[in-house]
């Protein structure tokens, strides 16, 4: 139906989590008005998050350098690491502006039925920092599901012999939620309201 150069466009956005061909269709036509200028600096910023954006070598987080700004900032607390599932849940953490300790990411969560197992998700790295940095405490802020659960009483499982308090976060997240979609108020107070796994 429309001219080649514009079906690809609208296929490249369909790739986009959560893009229909409606919205594709609104993006491609979109970009089509747009002027000179404006299309070369999306297209370099479409080159420049494949060739700059790289993993933290310490904690997995998103970065342009080596090491990034949270794991480089002397004036957060040492003692507590939250471990999180992926880079967006850090993010949100950080807009909230309420936890000012350090993060681990994880690549994602264990799930044997999709055939995820411990040694697929990371945890050497994490083991291996938890060893070298003194944590007093180990928060697990997982999306509330059987995989989350998992996650959890396995690295405990691992933990049992070290000195260190373990914490989740509190049932004010429900179920089955993902984490990005829940609102400030309800990420508040399930970080405030952690509890201590038993």
């Amino acid at each position: 139906m429309y001219p080649e150069s514009i079906n690809n466009l609208i296929e490249s956005f369909k790739l986009l989590p959560g893009i229909g061909e409606k919205t594709a269709e609104r993006f491609a036509f979109a970009v089509l008005y747009m002027d000179s200028e404006n299309i070369d600096i999306f297209a370099d910023n479409l080159k420049n998050i494949q060739e700059k954006i790289r993993k933290c070598k310490i904690c997995n987080n998103l970065t342009e350098k080596e090491i990034c700004s949270i794991c480089e900032d002397n004036y957060r607390d040492r003692e507590t690491l939250c471990v999180v599932e992926d880079v967006k849940s850090v993010f949100l953490f950080e807009k909230m502006g309420m936890y000012k300790g350090k993060y681990h990411v994880l690549s994602g969560l264990i799930s044997p039925l999709d055939g995820i197992n411990p040694e697929d998700i990371g945890l050497g790295e994490l083991l291996s920092r938890i060893d070298k940095e003194k944590f007093k405490e180990i928060i697990f802020a997982f999306k509330p599901s059987v995989e989350g659960e998992t996650t959890a009483l396995y690295i405990k499982k691992l933990l049992e012999d070290k000195n260190i308090k373990i914490t989740k976060l509190a049932s004010g997240v429900p179920m089955g939620a993902e984490i990005e979609y829940l609102d400030n108020l309800t990420l508040e107070r399930a970080l405030s309201d952690r509890k201590e796994i038993e």
